[in-house]
């Protein structure tokens, strides 16, 4: 497996808390729905292929 990039990310602390209610609906981790919102905003903007995951190994949580 590719080894993942780590950064430090600092949020607002209301945004944090609305990030951990959000993702805890959907059964993911906060770093798991930060990636995937940042990830469908990427498609979106045409800058990260549809077709793809935008990680190696192709396995995201939004279609298996």
């Amino acid at each position: 497996m590719t080894e993942r990039k780590r950064f430090l990310l600092r949020l607002d602390p209301a945004l944090y808390s609305t990030l951990e209610r959000w993702a805890a609906d959907e059964l993911r981790s906060v770093n798991a729905q930060i990636e995937m919102l940042l990830r469908e905003q990427a498609r979106r903007a045409g800058r990260l292929p549809s077709d793809g995951s935008g990680r190696a190994g192709g396995r995201d949580r939004e279609g298996g």
